[in-house]
């Protein structure tokens, strides 16, 4: 996920918890390096199942009017 000026803390919590499965503190955790760091990682899946939640939480930002971003990339091993 990419971080941006615009779109609130409190809805990047929301998404991570409810399309990542994580818990209210490792969804705050995941919020602070992306809004520290410029992006941060929700989550390692396979390609298929990375696609749907990149299209997932796009979608749930376009509905709440959030420019936020998310995007998905190779791990490196």
């Amino acid at each position: 996920m990419l971080n941006d000026d615009y779109t609130p803390m409190e809805f990047v919590v929301q998404v991570i918890q409810e399309f990542f499965g994580k818990d209210l503190e490792s969804a705050t955790q995941i919020m602070l390096k992306i809004h520290l760091d410029g992006k941060g990682v929700c989550g390692v899946y396979s390609r298929d199942v990375a696609a749907t939640k990149v299209d997932q939480v796009l979608e749930a930002a376009i509905k709440a009017g959030h420019p936020l971003k998310c995007i998905s990339e190779p791990v490196g091993f």
